[in-house]
Order: C-alpha cells, then sequence, then structure tokens
C-alpha cells in the first residue's frame, strides 16, 4: 500500500534537495485549468506506456496527484506492479493541494513557460511591437524574418514572409546567414520567440536581434492575417569550424560541462541517479543519424516543453550533438531549470553505447471480439460499446449507442451486459481493460479492427455524442481556441504568459536559476 501524504508535505519534498516526480495523472483538460507548478502530466489512460520514459529509474521517488476521486490509490498499484518501489498517493489530489493554500498553475509547459518570462526579465531580449513591425514591411526596411517553431507549427500559420528556422537550429546555422541585416524572430505567442531572441543574442552578441511581441497572437490581436498552410523551407547551411568555435566559447563562458562517452556509460549504470539522454539535433539529422542510447529531442521543443520528457525534478540530462552548439544552448536553459546538463560530443565511442531498457507495463490479457459479433451482441441487448477514441474522433463519427469514456471515468455497464471497447490503435483500449478486469469485470473484450472493422462489418457509423469542454476531457481546455480566430482565448492566453513569474512564490522562484 503506497503511503499518502498531504498536500504541504509534497510540496516540501518536491521543492528541496534530491530528484522527485510529481506526476499528474489527470486527463489535459482539467490538468490545464490548475496543477502545481512542477507537475508532469501523465494522464491515466495512458500511465503504463507514458511513465517509464517519464522517470526511467524504479527507485525514482514518484508522487501521484489525481482529482480527489482515488484514481491516484489505482495508479500507486499499477506502479509498484511495474516495480516501482518509491510512490507516495497526495491526499485529496489537486483539490486538497488548493484547499492547502498551494497555487494551481493553469496552463501547460508552465515550467518552461516562466523560465521565458524570467528570462525576458533578467536578459532583455528587444521586442517589435507588430504595428511597428508591420511599419518596416510598408517601408521596405531589410531584415531576416524567421519562426523559431517546429515545422509542423510553421506550417499550419505564421506570420506571412516569415521562413521556418527553429530555435537551436537558428544559433547552429547562424554564421550562414546574411550578415548585417537585423533578425526579426516570431513565434506563436511569447516563450520561443524571447528564448530564440536571447540565445542569438548570446551567441553572437553582436546581431540586431528582435522578437515579435506575442508572435502570432500579437499579430492577429493588432487587426493583421496569418498564411496558412505553408511549405517549410530547407534548413540552411553550417559553417562548422565557426559553429564548432562558437560552442567551445559559450560553454567556457557559462560554465558548462562536457562529457565523454565513457563518463556516461557510468553514469547510465549507477542506479542512485537518473540520467536522461536526448539528440538535440534537428529530427531529421538524428533519424539519418541515429545514436541508440538518445531519444530524439530537437532543441525548440526540449527547452519549450520540458515536462514532455523529463519527470523527476533536478534530474540528470546529457545532451548529445555533432557540433555543440545545440548542446550547450539546452545545457544553458535546462540548467535554468535546474537540471544537472552535461553536452555530449558525437563519437564513436557514443554511438557505440547500446539503447536503453525503459520500464514496461506488463498488461493482463484482454480477450478479442470480431466487429461483427460486437454488433450482433449489441443488438441483443447483451454487450455495450465503450468508445476509447480521443473525443474529437468520436463526435466526427462512431457507432450508433457507442458511448465515450476514458480510462478514468469508465461508463460501467451492469452485470449481464458486456462492457466492448473500440480502441485507437495506440494502448487505451487495452489499459481500460486491464483496469475493467482489475475491478472484477471477467466478460470486458475488445472490438478487433476498431471502428474500421465495424464499419466493414456493417455498423451505422453517425456523430458520436456532442461534448463541452468540460466533458471532453481529453482536450486541453485553458485558452481554447486561441490559435483559430478565438481573440478573447489569445488575450487571456497572453496575460497568463505575462502574469506566471508574479505567481511564483519565494520557494518557486528559487528553483529557477535565471
Amino acid at each position: 500500500m503506497a503511503e499518502t501524504i498531504t498536500a504541504t508535505q509534497a510540496n516540501t519534498r518536491l521543492l528541496g534537495a534530491g530528484e522527485i516526480a510529481l506526476i499528474d495523472l489527470r486527463e489535459p483538460g482539467p490538468f490545464s485549468e490548475g496543477h502545481p507548478l512542477f507537475a508532469v502530466p501523465c494522464p491515466f489512460s495512458l500511465l503504463e506506456t507514458s511513465i517509464g520514459a517519464l522517470v526511467p529509474r524504479l527507485s525514482c521517488p514518484v508522487l501521484l496527484l489525481d482529482a480527489g476521486d482515488g484514481i491516484a490509490v489505482e495508479a500507486a498499484s499499477i506502479l509498484a506492479g511495474m516495480g516501482y518501489t518509491d510512490v507516495a498517493v497526495i491526499a485529496a489530489g489537486a483539490p486538497g493541494w488548493a484547499a492547502a493554500g498551494l497555487t494551481l498553475y493553469k496552463g501547460v509547459h508552465v515550467p518552461s513557460k516562466t523560465l521565458g518570462e524570467l528570462a525576458e526579465l533578467a536578459l532583455h531580449p528587444r521586442p517589435l511591437p507588430p504595428e511597428r513591425f508591420a511599419q518596416w514591411r510598408d517601408e521596405g526596411r531589410r531584415f531576416l524574418f524567421f519562426d523559431t517553431r517546429p515545422a509542423s507549427e510553421h506550417a499550419e500559420m505564421t506570420v506571412p514572409g516569415a521562413v521556418c528556422l527553429p530555435n537551436g537550429e537558428l544559433v547552429h546555422r547562424i554564421d550562414s546567414l546574411p550578415a548585417g541585416a537585423p533578425i526579426v524572430l516570431t513565434c506563436a505567442g511569447r516563450t520561443r520567440g524571447i528564448v530564440g531572441a536571447t540565445s542569438l543574442s548570446l551567441f553572437d552578441p553582436d546581431r540586431e536581434v528582435w522578437w515579435l511581441e506575442d508572435g502570432t497572437q500579437g499579430w492577429c490581436l493588432a487587426g493583421r492575417d496569418l498564411v496558412r498552410d505553408n511549405a517549410v523551407a530547407p534548413l540552411p547551411g553550417v559553417d562548422a569550424e565557426m559553429t564548432r568555435n562558437r560552442a567551445e566559447a559559450f560553454m567556457a563562458e557559462h560554465a558548462l560541462a562536457l562529457i565523454t562517452a565513457k563518463a556516461l556509460w557510468a553514469e547510465l549504470g549507477d542506479p542512485g541517479r537518473t540520467t536522461f539522454v536526448f539528440d538535440v539535433r534537428d529530427s531529421a539529422e538524428a533519424r539519418a543519424d541515429r545514436i541508440p542510447c538518445a531519444k530524439g529531442a530537437p532543441l525548440v521543443t526540449l527547452v519549450q516543453a520540458t515536462d514532455r520528457y523529463i519527470g523527476p525534478r533536478r534530474a540528470q540530462v546529457v545532451l548529445v550533438d555533432d557540433l555543440g552548439v545545440r548542446g550547450a544552448l539546452g545545457a544553458f536553459w535546462l540548467r535554468a531549470l535546474g537540471h544537472d546538463v552535461a553536452v555530449c560530443r558525437i563519437d564513436a565511442a557514443l554511438r557505440s553505447l547500446p539503447s536503453r531498457e525503459f520500464p514496461a507495463p506488463k498488461l493482463p490479457f484482454a480477450p478479442r471480439i470480431a466487429a461483427g459479433t460486437a454488433l450482433q451482441t449489441v443488438a441483443e441487448g447483451k454487450a455495450m460499446l465503450l468508445d476509447l477514441r480521443g473525443s474529437s474522433d468520436h463526435m466526427a463519427g462512431t457507432v450508433a449507442a457507442a458511448v465515450w469514456c476514458h480510462r478514468a471515468a469508465l461508463q460501467v455497464p451492469p452485470p449481464g451486459i458486456a462492457p466492448l471497447l473500440i480502441g485507437d490503435g495506440t494502448a487505451r483500449a487495452e489499459l481500460a481493460a486491464a483496469t475493467l478486469i482489475a475491478r472484477g469485470r471477467t466478460d470486458v473484450q475488445i472490438v478487433e479492427g476498431g471502428l474500421p472493422a465495424l464499419r466493414t462489418a456493417g455498423a451505422q457509423i453517425v456523430p458520436g455524442q456532442e461534448l463541452d469542454l468540460d466533458e471532453a476531457v481529453d482536450i486541453i481546455s485553458f485558452a481554447h481556441g486561441r490559435h483559430s480566430g478565438n481573440a478573447d482565448a489569445s488575450r487571456l492566453y497572453l496575460a497568463w504568459e505575462k502574469g506566471l513569474v508574479a505567481q511564483l512564490s519565494a520557494a518557486e522562484r528559487a528553483q529557477f536559476l535565471m
């Protein structure tokens, strides 16, 4: 039985010394409406398949937070079955956290977002208001204009004229860009623009660098249009010698650590320390030259959404890079988030290190049922279809009478009515089946082939039940719609970013080395 602790005790542990992971088991919607500052999202729906990458060391202390609904107790039992040895449940979940007078932060990736705001206050990158930038364009002023986000986000929408050059790649390739012209950077809001402008100024202080204030959202709020469905240009080349020299100078200036492959291998073998290894090169580079012991994590994403990759506070992180600029830049930002970071240059010794094994679930077998048989059983009143796919997929089309649910809030049919689960190609249905089996249901089955098989078997596909954001908990609800023309949502989001630092307690502020 896992230990139960109060929210105050959990917060003291979290802000103290040593590694510890606060895992928030709620779905993305409730998580985005309020969570502890350093809570790491790991929804119960996919707990077993996600936790191993976030918390790879089984002896790492883990705190579990739920909605006060008892899910954390179930999750603790699951983690114990996977081999985790130091798990505690926070009494009363997120409501208990608030009741203890502790802050619940809205939004997602809050530590990374807060770091960006702290960087603006400490390092003063130059903001360029949308109106002034528009004036520059109208005057025909010469400048370089880059979108610092990943290619997928740039392709979706951006400010007219922006060229995709994500953070990390921008500094890595700066010596291949024309000299003399001012550089303007944009993102979707604030963080990546601030981080990009700050990073470039740190590496190349002679460049005139600006960030477009409030990014695409600020541009829209100023009455301007975005361009959508954008082509992504090839990345500029690299001046290898100058890039390597920049990396070495930056690491020396900021006292950043360099680690060899041999030393890294020793760290990976330490049972009392969690070490993450990330390849921070561009995704295409990493795929073409795979480093077995490292997980691909392009720098722009790793810094923007660190809680997507790293579960424990104060973990050790090793960043793999070829010429070193991206690794050095990542080390600068992740150290400011409280991690122990080093850079490892790619060489033959690093390439020879083997792949790593991560904790994996051992799921009980869930029987399958053919789609045609499932439809017949439902028609006879002997079964109920539970749709475990994403809420958006469910609303777009499902089998008539199928009920949407998720693992933490399963619609359990009465005895004699078998639960038949519709999956989506992930482990959602399998994990929901495991929960039903653990709760004593012996009649649960998964529909073989999911919705496509049901359609082929003759099922009538109709729009699913209409769900609002309170019900569609798998969708981030905070400031929902800010990228699709909802001006009020954009204003809310930007005000939220700007207000993050003011919410920090003194102990929370001390966690950031910025």
